[in-house]
Order: C-alpha cells, then sequence, then structure tokens
C-alpha cells in the first residue's frame, strides 16, 4: 500500500560542519588567477567611497553660503555655481567608479564561479558508481545550483560590499571627529558595536533554520524529479495522485521552514531598525543642540544629517549582507562538500597509461562485494586470452555483471587482482583502461539528444559516414532512415522514446563505432527479438573477430560457439570448458541448456508460463530474455 509519508531525519554531514573561515579560505585559489583585476577593482571602490564621502562637506559649504537674511544685498551676487557643480560632479563620480568596480570585477566573480562548476561537474563524473547508485539527481543539482550562485555572491558581497561599507564608516567617524567632537564618534561606535553583536548572534541561530530549509528543498526537488524520470512507472500504477501527495508533503516541509526562517528574519531586522533609530535620534538632538547653541552652523547640521543618513544605508546594508554571506556560506558548503568528497577509486600517483598489446585478460583470485558484510565473488580466476572470446553464464546474482564492472574499473577489487596483458588495472589509468574497453550493457541509456548524437558518442570527432557505418552494422540504420529527421532524431529522456530493442542496438553502433581491442558484451541481445538476434549476433561476432571479447548471457544459443564458458554459481566458478565439453560432462551448464532448448521448442510463444521459470529452478530464462517478434520496432511509444 502506497502512503506518502513525512520527511526523513535530515542528513547529517559526514565530515562535520566546516567553519565559515575554512569556507572562505577555499575561494582564495580561485581569486589569485584575476589578483590585479581585483587590486583595480579596489582601486576604483576607494575613489567611489571618497566621491561619496566628499558630498556631506560640500553639501555644508553650500547651505553655509547660501544663509543669507532676507533683503542682504549679497543675495543677488552669491550664485555658488563652482559648488554646483563640484557637487554634481562628486554625485557623477560615484556612480562611475562604482559602475567601473562592478565592470572590473564581473570577470573575476563570473569566472570563479564557472571554474568551481566545471570542477564540481568533473569530481562527480571521476566520483565511484556507488556514490551515483547513491545519489538524488535532483537534490544534487539543486546543491550545485544554489553552490554556484552562492559563490557569486560571496565573492562580491565579501570583498566589494563589506570593505566599501567599512571604509565609508571609517571616513564618516573621521570627518565627525576632526569637525566636531569625540561625542559623535561615541555614539556611532557605540551602536555600531550593539549592531553588529545582535546581528550576528541572531544570524548564526537563524542559520540552522537555512540548512533545514536547503535540505528540505532539495528533498522536495529530488522527488520530483525523480517521479518525472520514471513518469512511465506512474502511469503503470495509476500513482499520479499518490506522486503529488508525496511532494506535497515534502514542499509543506519546505513551507513550514521557510515561515520559521521568514519569521526569525523579520525578528532580526526589527532589532537592527531599533538600535539604528536609537543612534541617529542621538546624533541629531545633539546636532540640533550646536545649533541652538551657536557651536554649529545651519550648514553643519545639514552635513551631520547627510553623514547620517550614509552611515543609515550601509549599516542598514550590513545587516542584511551579513544574513546573505551566512546563507552564501551554508549553501557553498554542500557544494564544496561535494567537491571533497573521496574518491573510492583513484588512480596512483603518477600511474602510466594501459598499453594493449595482445589484449590477455587474467582475472586472479578476484574477491570483491559491494558491502563488507556481503561478498559476491568468492576467488574467481580465469583467463580470456588474446583475439578470444569468453562467455560468463549463472543465475541472477551470480556475479556475472560484476566481473564487466570490476573490468572496467567502476570498482576495485577486495582481493586478488585483475590483468590486460599483465598490467594491474589499478595501476594504470582508468581513462587509458576505459579507452581500451567497449561495452554494450543490459540496461542501455541514452542522452536526451539525436540518434546520430548518441551512437556518435562513441568516438569523438567521428563522420557522419562512419556513424551510419556503425548503424548499419548494427541494423539501425533503416529504422533510422525511416523517420522525417533521420539521425537528427530525438531519443528523448534516457531514451524513451525507442523501444528496447531500438536503444539496445544504438548501444551496439556506438560501441563498434569506438573500435577499442577489448570488448564486453552484457547481455547486448537481450531487448531484441530472434530474427534481429540472429542478424546482430552475426555482426557481434565480425565486430569481436581478432578482439579479445567478454561475454555475459542469459541465452545459451548465442555464446555455444564461444572459446570458452565460465559458469558461474554464487560468486564461484563451478564449470569451465567449451561448448562440447560441457555439455557432455552433464553438470550445470548442460542442465541450463536442456531446460532453455525445453522452452524454446515447447513454450516458444510465453517462456515465462513455464512453472519452473522462475528464478530459483531457471535462472537463466528471464522476462528480458523473452522473444519480441510481436512486437514490431517503432518510433516512441
Amino acid at each position: 500500500m502506497r502512503q506518502a509519508t513525512s520527511a526523513l531525519p535530515l542528513a547529517k554531514p559526514a565530515e562535520g560542519e566546516r567553519s565559515d573561515w575554512q569556507t572562505l579560505r577555499k575561494l582564495l585559489p580561485y581569486l589569485v588567477r584575476y589578483r590585479w583585476r581585483v587590486a583595480l577593482a579596489l582601486g576604483f571602490l576607494v575613489l567611489a567611497k571618497l566621491a561619496n564621502v566628499s558630498v556631506p562637506v560640500l553639501l555644508k559649504h553650500l547651505v553655509d553660503a547660501l544663509d543669507l537674511r532676507p533683503g542682504d544685498v549679497r543675495a543677488l551676487a552669491v550664485v555658488p555655481i563652482g559648488l554646483l557643480l563640484a557637487y554634481a560632479g562628486l554625485r557623477l563620480s560615484t556612480s562611475m567608479f562604482t559602475e567601473l568596480r562592478e565592470l572590473v570585477f564581473a570577470k573575476v566573480s563570473f569566472g570563479a564561479s564557472k571554474q568551481i562548476a566545471l570542477e564540481v561537474f568533473g569530481h562527480l563524473h571521476a566520483l565511484s558508481l556507488r556514490f551515483h547508485l547513491e545519489r538524488q539527481t535532483g537534490g544534487l543539482s539543486r546543491d550545485i545550483e544554489r553552490g554556484t550562485r552562492a559563490l557569486q555572491s560571496l565573492v562580491s558581497y565579501s570583498l566589494y560590499t563589506i570593505a566599501p561599507t567599512l571604509l565609508e564608516v571609517a571616513l564618516v567617524l573621521g570627518v565627525l571627529g576632526w569637525r566636531f567632537d569625540a561625542g559623535y564618534v561615541w555614539i556611532t561606535l557605540t551602536a555600531l558595536a550593539v549592531y553588529v553583536a545582535y546581528t550576528v548572534s541572531v544570524t548564526e541561530w537563524r542559520s540552522r533554520f537555512r540548512r533545514e530549509m536547503n535540505e528540505l528543498d532539495s528533498r522536495a526537488h529530488s522527488r520530483a524529479i525523480d517521479a518525472l524520470l520514471n513518469y512511465e512507472t506512474v502511469k503503470y500504477f495509476n500513482a499520479e495522485a499518490f506522486e503529488a501527495q508525496r511532494y506535497d508533503v515534502g514542499l509543506e516541509s519546505f513551507r513550514r521552514a521557510q515561515v520559521r526562517a521568514q519569521t526569525t528574519l523579520s525578528m532580526l531586522n526589527t532589532g537592527q531598525q531599533l538600535i539604528i533609530a536609537t543612534s541617529l535620534v542621538a546624533m541629531l538632538w545633539r546636532a540640533t543642540a550646536g545649533v541652538v547653541e551657536g557651536r554649529l552652523t545651519l550648514g553643519d547640521l545639514v552635513m551631520v544629517n547627510a553623514f547620517l543618513i550614509q552611515l543609515y544605508i550601509p549599516l542598514n546594508f550590513l545587516g542584511v549582507l551579513y544574513r546573505e554571506v551566512k546563507q552564501s556560506l551554508t549553501d557553498l558548503d554542500r557544494m564544496f562538500a561535494l567537491l571533497e568528497r573521496e574518491r573510492e577509486v583513484a588512480d596512483p600517483p603518477g600511474a602510466p597509461a594501459l598499453r594493449v598489446s595482445q589484449g590477455v585478460i587474467r582475472f586472479e583470485d578476484v574477491h570483491f562485494g559491494y558491502e563488507p558484510a556481503r561478498t559476491i565473488l568468492h576467488g574467481v580466476s580465469f583467463e580470456v586470452p588474446a583475439g578470444k572470446t569468453v562467455a560468463v553464464v549463472g543465475a541472477s546474482g551470480a556475479g556475472k555483471s560484476t566481473l564487466a564492472r570490476l573490468l572496467y574499473r567502476f570498482y576495485d577489487v577486495g582481493a586478488g587482482r585483475i590483468t590486460i596483458d599483465g598490467q594491474d588495472i589499478r595501476q594504470v589509468t582508468q581513462a587509458s583502461l576505459r579507452q581500451a574497453i567497449g561495452i554494450v550493457p543490459q540496461d542501455t541509456v541514452l542522452f536526451n539528444d539525436s540518434v546520430g548524437y548518441n551512437i556518435g558518442y562513441g568516438r569523438s570527432g567521428a563522420t557522419e559516414a562512419q556513424v551510419e557505418a556503425a548503424a548499419r552494422a548494427a541494423h539501425i540504420h533503416d529504422f533510422i532512415a525511416a523517420t522525417p529527421k533521420g539521425y537528427q532524431t530525438m531519443v528523448g529522456e534516457r531514451g524513451l522514446k525507442l523501444s528496447g530493442g531500438e536503444k539496445q542496438r544504438v548501444a551496439i553502433a556506438r560501441t563498434l563505432l569506438k573500435n577499442p581491442p577489448v570488448m564486453i558484451f552484457d547481455e547486448a541481445t537481450s531487448a531484441l527479438d530472434s530474427a534481429n538476434e540472429r542478424a546482430i549476433q552475426a555482426e557481434l561476432k565480425s565486430a569481436a573477430l581478432g578482439k579479445t571479447a567478454l561475454v555475459i548471457a542469459h541465452r545459451l544459443s548465442t555464446i555455444a560457439d564461444a572459446h570458452e564458458i565460465v559458469v558461474l554459481d554464487a560468486g564461484r566458478v563451478v564449470e569451465r570448458g567449451n561448448h562440447e565439453a560441457l555439455l557432455a560432462t552433464q553438470g550445470r551448464y548442460a542442465a541450463m541448456w536442456a531446460l532453455q532448448q525445453a522452452n524454446a521448442e515447447g513454450l516458444a510463444d510465453d517462456p515465462a508460463d513455464n512453472p519452473a521459470g522462475n528464478a530459483d529452478s531457471n535462472p537463466v530464462v528471464t522476462p528480458s530474455n523473452r522473444p519480441a517478434n510481436a512486437a514490431p520496432l517503432r518510433h516512441g511509444h
């Protein structure tokens, strides 16, 4: 029974939370390459703030120059054109230097953001298959999106907003202390100290709400993406309402977290405004009293008021800034955590490239388990001679596909070793290893692009003629040519517009295009009907001619002419030899062969109807290898 449950407990960081200073320090390497631009932008920053602080001083002289009694004969003569022009020039200079600063710094923030996003993308592809089997695509994409945006905000805020605010406060306090008395400075410093202490303490308290909100947002987004990726399954089980309810549970949790965050934000803003308003009243009262007593001119009062406004704006923004910086640090920390995720499978320092001369593959006493408590392979040893084809058969769960994953080095063996031409594959670069191996997987996943692009993915820079030749060899050219857009036909998300057989032939075509010295066929024809399977088997044999090939199969008829057949049972090699020798021994392979032949002769229409055709009694006959000649090839569902 489907039931939309509430959100699970929030995940805790594996390595503990990183401090804000540690996160900031990690940004420095991304800024070093732009150090001259950073210095130039800082220069424009100082000029902009000097011009901005000079405006109230000029305004004072302008007001004092116009402070005349009615009827004063100087009224007609006193027109401070120079001061008015200087005032306009300072205002323009402030804006001009600010825009120049932003223009110069744009390449820094956007360039650093691009660099780290690219590093995260590359690092995620370098992580092990285990990580990608456990990850949630929606939440992962959300973390990268928020982290990239946060990096741009954080770099800009920390270097070009905090620094100018502090500089402006220092300049204003210097002018007030020099022109008037220390009372103005002490009022401002006291208010600033209280303001900063209040902002920091409340924002630190609010940070946990932001982290919770991020986690819930990622979780809700993951559920939505998961449901969309599994659109057909949702339809099969009439689960639209259930998925909507499940998504609603995540959105409701996110909404409650948003409300909590907004409530605490309003509390923070109210306290900040109260502190600022109190300091403004105290400063204005002191200046007004000075004018009444004759110690200050009217221009002094205007200047103090203008300074207060200039202090009020950056102080008010400083609170917003600190909140944004904290939120950006929280968002950025998750992306840095992805970048620091340890690679389970890594190249040793200075690892050489794999050199394939003959292509001899050896599994030497290989032990492996996906989990420490559950071993899959127990001392598997066999050899695939150069230019020969060796097949591996056995029940589901026997470890056949695990051999392919280990050879491709998606995982490292727990004990023993795998060699190609005597080279331990753990001691060579993964790039060179995978360049030497081509694989046709059982479950083919395609990019949401054209069919031509997906075939051409097998070899970078392949010509259209080469792509078409590979498609012809895989017996899919006629189908592609019959579509309105030909090789530009879009295959949809994960290739959903194609049938299983069509997707598998695209996979075969791109592997044929790659033309590597070592080939792996993991149930390469399981989604094909009998007629197409026979045709493509001939092409696969031709493609494997002179190459070292490891074939993983359920249908024994497809591997009867293999150089050697290895029979696995519960992760152990129980039989090995060629087809005739294994039949003569009357062992496990012979029993599997007899069972499949009986099914092929008596139950060809629907072998799944055979009561013996379950996973226990008939491990080699599955729905995936049923004849599908009743289902014609189609473009889309």
